[in-house]
């Protein structure tokens, strides 16, 4: 018999696991800039695509929603002059089409989810992310089903770091041995499962072979623990 105690949450990463950044918004959101500002949508593509790699990892030290939103009012300043924006076409560029508005759920998110709370589980989000982690889970749909998200930019630690673990963990109530972890990067399950978690690689590109590869997996793999009741 395991000696590992009974399992009651759930710890999912965000991006790539349960939800994911959709191509096909980009598409979209350069179609609408041709239709409103005359923008070739492949250069407003483009620049899209230049802006976000300039700026992928500086909002890695920011702590509060105000530092957020300061954050995203540069990104914005700086976009629309590389497009020849105006301050209020760049005010209405970034309302349309705010960080969270890129991003979908990945398939059977919300039936996965909402199975594992029926099985009288726990459910939590911990992703290295800016502070408005809740308003991109209402944004797909999906912060109805989670009982704690956590932000590792507002906690100030990022997985792989164990400090980042141990907050969602005393967030959820539970101890870190009573956790299954998900998530798409090699090093964070790595991390968890030093800690004591249990831990699943997910690729969603079905490429990895030691990974699942459809979130559903996930209710196959709690089957195989010891729930607590």
């Amino acid at each position: 018999m395991s000696s590992h105690p009974p399992l009651r949450a759930v710890l999912f990463d965000r991006d790539d696991t349960i939800a994911f950044t959709d191509p096909g918004v980009y598409r979209e959101a350069a179609r609408w800039a041709q239709e409103t500002f005359g923008i070739d949508a492949r250069t407003f593509g483009g620049a899209l695509r230049e802006q976000w790699d300039r700026r992928a990892m500086d909002w890695w030290d920011l702590r509060t929603p105000e530092q957020e939103d300061a954050f995203w009012h540069a990104y914005g300043q700086e976009l629309a002059g590389m497009l020849g924006l105006t301050a209020p076409q760049m005010t209405q560029l970034m309302d349309r089409w705010p960080y969270e508005a890129y991003m979908k759920p990945v398939p059977n998110a919300r039936a996965v989810l909402g199975t594992l709370r029926e099985r009288g589980l726990k459910v939590g989000v911990l992703s290295n992310t800016l502070p408005s982690i809740d308003r991109t889970l209402r944004f797909v749909g999906l912060d109805d089903l989670v009982d704690v998200a956590v932000a590792t930019c507002s906690v100030g630690v990022h997985k792989p770091d164990p400090g980042a673990y141990r907050h969602a963990a005393d967030a959820l109530g539970v101890r870190l041995e009573e956790v299954l972890f998900v998530d798409d990067k090699i090093e964070n399950v790595v991390a968890a499962r030093a800690l004591g978690m249990h831990a699943l690689l997910i690729d969603l590109s079905g490429a990895h072979p030691d990974a699942i590869h459809d979130l559903a997996q996930v209710l196959e793999a709690v089957e195989g623990l010891d729930v607590a009741c």
